[in-house]
């Protein structure tokens, strides 16, 4: 049996999931670019390395947690919190498949991050002195 539990499993998945979506959206501005689709290649090429990179950096931090660092909480936590905002103004701008997709990966990895489980695996010598008082 693994220690890893169901709730880190969970949110590492989203969060690189997240994160090859970024990467995804960053080779797609760069595609448009070397093909001519954009009006303005010299803004199409930073947001493609933009996305390349936050991409990078989504699935590193999956990969962290996903190791059972915990330094990997806190950023796989504001990630979903920026994911609930993009998914918020998704909705205004009348997004509503996308918006509601968003919000939906955004709570459950945010509530899978910040389980029980997930603390007790990440945090142990905590749980530990908490029990013993």
């Amino acid at each position: 049996m693994s220690s890893r539990p169901f709730t880190i499993t969970i949110a590492a998945v989203l969060q690189g999931l997240i994160g090859l979506g970024a990467a995804l959206g960053g080779l797609y501005s760069l595609y448009a670019a070397v093909t001519g689709q954009v009006n303005d290649v010299m803004s199409a090429v930073p947001l493609a390395a933009a996305g390349l990179g936050v991409g990078a950096l989504l699935v590193f931090v999956a990969h962290g947690l996903w190791q059972l660092n915990d330094w990997a909480r806190t950023p796989v936590f504001v990630t979903q919190l920026f994911l609930a905002v993009i998914a918020y103004y998704m909705f205004t701008g009348e997004q509503y498949g996308s918006a509601a997709l968003l919000g939906a990966t955004a709570v459950a990895a945010g509530a899978a991050v910040l389980s029980p489980p997930t603390t007790a695996a990440l945090f142990p010598v905590e749980e530990e002195q908490k029990k013993k008082r």
